[in-house]
């Protein structure tokens, strides 16, 4: 069964991420509690336990997922192109994966390496917008919103 890890926000520009245990998804906002919070197509940043656990062990070192700076850890399978376009379901919040999230220079910044151990296959995980409006907990069961039917 997919869940959500963990959740982390950052208050303001050039702080670290703090973890939390919930966070309201808004449309408008994004998630609440982060200084990047807006409209648009990467109101929110997700990234897969086994993806980051795959550029951790390139890098020979096990690192606090939250220096990749994304907002969700789900434990899910990796994300790949296939998933553009795709809704994700985190308890009543729903998301639409919209772009790949490319790792940047500050990746490298923080640990030697990072940037590069996150490029392949879409390691460093996807932007998304929220649709639909939910507080989300860590623990909440995570699934895939199947267009033809209601689930996948």
């Amino acid at each position: 069964m997919m869940k959500l890890l963990d959740i982390a926000v950052r208050p303001a520009k050039g702080e670290p991420m703090q973890r939390v245990e919930s966070a309201q998804l808004t449309q408008l906002n994004g998630i609440t509690g982060d200084h990047r919070s807006k409209s648009g197509r990467k109101q929110i940043s997700l990234l897969s336990l086994f993806s980051w656990q795959c550029a951790c062990n390139e890098l020979g070192q096990s690192l606090p997922w939250t220096i990749r700076r994304a907002n969700l850890l789900l434990d899910i399978a990796p994300f790949t192109s296939a998933d553009v376009g795709r809704i994700l379901c985190i308890g009543p919040a729903r998301i639409e994966i919209c772009v790949e999230t490319e790792p940047c220079r500050k990746m490298d910044e923080q640990v030697p390496g990072l940037r590069a151990a996150l490029t392949p296959e879409w390691r460093g995980g996807v932007c998304g917008n929220i649709v639909q409006d939910g507080i989300i907990h860590i623990g909440d069961t995570v699934h895939w919103l199947d267009a033809s039917s209601e689930e996948d």
